[in-house]
This record gives C-alpha cells, sequence and structure tokens, in this order.
C-alpha cells in the first residue's frame, strides 16, 4: 500500500502552491474581501496555467487529470488563501454535471469557456423550503413544443450573480413516486427572459464570493439544454455532490493547514514571559494536536478522491472525507486564533479569516448532518 503522491502529482502539487505564492498577494486579497469583490484577474491567469478544469478530458481545455490532483490543487490554493482558493475551486461548480452527463455540444460549448476563464458555472440545487433535501424539489419543468418552461426559486447559490450559466435541477415529472424519480436538470444561460438573481447579503465568510436567490418565471429553454436523459436529474446530482464532495473537503483541508501555517510561525516568533511561544507546553500540545487532525484529513481526502478515480462511486468515503475536513478546519482555524491571541482577531493576521470561512465547509455541499445521514445508511445497510 503506497500512501505517497507519485511524482506528477507532486509536480502538480508545487506549480499549484507557486502560483498562489506568486499571485495571492496578501493586501490585495484584503482589498477584494473588504470590498466583497471576485478575483478575476487571478482566477484569468489560473486557467492560463491550467489549474481550472485540470479533470476534465483534453478536448474540452482540461489535461485529463482525476479528483485527486484537482484536490491538490484546492489545497494549495486555500491553505495560502481560504477566501481566493475558494473562489478559484468552485469558479467551475457544477459544469461536472455537463462532463459526466451532457452530450459533445454542450461539452464543447460549456466546459471549454470555463478552462479559457472566459465563463463560469453555477448549480442551483437548494430551495427555500426544502434545503438539503433535493428528494423534493418545488421548480418545476413544463414541455411546451421543442422546449421547456422552467418556474420557481432556489437558493445559497454560490456564483450566482457572476455565473454565464447555471445547471438547475427541476421537477419534470410531477406524478412520480417517489418524486425524486421525476427531476431533471437544465442548463439556463445568464440573460435568459424571466431569470432574475438576486444577492442575498452580507455574510459570515467566503466574502469574495457571490450568494443567491434565483428565481425562474416562466423561463423558457429549448431540449438542447437538457441534461443527459429525462427524469434523470436527481441521480446526476447525488454522483456530482460524490465528486464535489472532494472537492469541498479538499478546501477544508487546505484552509486548516493555512490557518497551522500561521499559527506556527506566529509561536516561534512571539514571545511571552521571557520565551517564545512555542516553547510552552501548553502551546506544543495545541500545535501537536492540530498538525494530527490535519494529518487524519488528509488521509481521508486523498484516499477519498483516489477512490472516485479508481471508478468507484461510494458516498460513504467522500462523506467522511468532507464531515471530518469541515470539522478540523474549524477546530484549526480557533486554536490558531487562541495561539495568537487578541491578534487573532484582527483581520491582518488572516487567521479569523480562516475561521470563518472554514465554517462553510460544514455547511453547504450537504451539512455535517446529511453527511452523517449518509455515513449511516452504508454502515447500517439496507433495512429488512
Amino acid at each position: 500500500m503506497d500512501f505517497d503522491l507519485t511524482e506528477e502529482q507532486k509536480g502538480i502539487q508545487k506549480a499549484a502552491e507557486e502560483f498562489a505564492k506568486g499571485e495571492f498577494d496578501k493586501e490585495a486579497i484584503l482589498g477584494l474581501e473588504r470590498n466583497h469583490q471576485y478575483p478575476f484577474a487571478i482566477l484569468k491567469k489560473a486557467c492560463q496555467l491550467g489549474f481550472i478544469g485540470m479533470h476534465y478530458p483534453e478536448a474540452y481545455g482540461g489535461q485529463g487529470y482525476g479528483i485527486l490532483e484537482n484536490a491538490l490543487i484546492v489545497e494549495a490554493f486555500c491553505r495560502r488563501d481560504s477566501g481566493v482558493g475558494v473562489c478559484l475551486s468552485i469558479a467551475n461548480f457544477s459544469s461536472e454535471i455537463i462532463l459526466r452527463f451532457g452530450n459533445e455540444a454542450q461539452k464543447k460549448k460549456y466546459l471549454i469557456p470555463i478552462t479559457r476563464g472566459e465563463a463560469i458555472s453555477a448549480g442551483a440545487f437548494t430551495e427555500p423550503d426544502h434545503g438539503s433535501d433535493i428528494t423534493q424539489v418545488g421548480t418545476t419543468s413544463v414541455k411546451d413544443g421543442n422546449g421547456y418552461f422552467i418556474n420557481g426559486v432556489k437558493t445559497f447559490i454560490s456564483n450566482g450573480s457572476i455565473a454565464n450559466y447555471v445547471i438547475v435541477l427541476c421537477q419534470s415529472d410531477p406524478e412520480a413516486k417517489p418524486t425524486y424519480r421525476g427531476q431533471s436538470t437544465f442548463i439556463v444561460e445568464k440573460g435568459s427572459k424571466g431569470f432574475e438573481v438576486s444577492d442575498l447579503g452580507e455574510k459570515m465568510g467566503i466574502k469574495m464570493t457571490s450568494t443567491t436567490e434565483m428565481s425562474f418565471d416562466q423561463v423558457r429553454v429549448l431540449e438542447e439544454s437538457l441534461v443527459g436523459k429525462l427524469h434523470r436529474g436527481f441521480y446526476q446530482v447525488i454522483e456530482f455532490f460524490d465528486e464535489s464532495r472532494v472537492m469541498v473537503a479538499a478546501q477544508a483541508l487546505g484552509i486548516a493547514q493555512g490557518a497551522f501555517d500561521r499559527a506556527l510561525d506566529y509561536a516561534k516568533k512571539r514571545e511571552q514571559f521571557g520565551q517564545k511561544l512555542a516553547e510552552f507546553q501548553v502551546t506544543q500540545h495545541k500545535l501537536a494536536d492540530m498538525a494530527t487532525m490535519i494529518e487524519a484529513a488528509r488521509c481521508l481526502v486523498y484516499k477519498a478522491g483516489w477512490n472516485f478515480d479508481q471508478g468507484r462511486i461510494e458516498p460513504k468515503w467522500t462523506s467522511m472525507a468532507k464531515m471530518v475536513a469541515g470539522r478540523v478546519a474549524v477546530e484549526v482555524a480557533q486554536e490558531a486564533i487562541q495561539i495568537h491571541g487578541g491578534y487573532g482577531y484582527m483581520l491582518e493576521y488572516e487567521v479569523e479569516r480562516f475561521y470563518r470561512d472554514a465554517r462553510i465547509t460544514e455547511i453547504y455541499e450537504g451539512t455535517r448532518e446529511i453527511q452523517k445521514n449518509t455515513i449511516a445508511a452504508s454502515v447500517i445497510g439496507k433495512k429488512g
């Protein structure tokens, strides 16, 4: 059993780290954070170097790598800066549904611009009344000639105000029992008549990202906007979640490592009562616990990504990775603030922002309670 990355994977990891070190300017990023602005310039450069969508085949602008390699990039970016890292890692959010289930025309039309930095994608799954429960959706799609009319509301949609297109989960068969067997996914482009996007306002963290509500009022899309087969949307989204949970887990892992790096550096430099903080046993124990939690999370995240790349769809592993990495990110960032003391509470020292950004990794792409449901179902097995 080989726990080491390949030389190629190490090269990808190093390249991502060097890019982040060279392009993630601290002062510029603080300005983006304060003004809630998206790092478009950094995204463009990341695309030019092949970091975005590298898990797409070459025919669609990618490099043919897997989910593990993508996770290594996400981890490196979030380690350097939690806010910019999250923005870059979700720039192509939900595009994998087109990659896995779309037709050739859809892949060429929507995936290639993502890798060039010419487009950003979004996924509209969550609804005001249903939250993480996508077995029931109120947004509907009704057949009309050579197209469909979409009506409904989606909320907490990342990239909403900046996305060029969004993949929308709809109830396409109202008579289906259970209801999720009658769901389909459609591509809705920005500017479509009846499609409105509104910002949800101030939020705790990931302030550079756009988080919105979307309303669809008789939005008409053509048949070529249907992704994959009709009434297979739920299964498409569930498989996508199995993939995207690895990405979120990698975000959390990078955030945890970034917070630890800053805490360790501060502990080695800061003096109290005549000695460095790192010389106090209480600080040493904190750092030991933090390092151990991070390594445990890293093993789960890498295994989940590797397992997906082997062609095995096992929600248990990706749910474990996301749940554990999210919890580790929050706990490590919290301890990093504690080590910094009062300085940890200040924006300039970054760890308070890492803590705020860490918290979302336990919420989006399914709360930790949803992950526990998935894990428990796998452990207990089928009823009866």
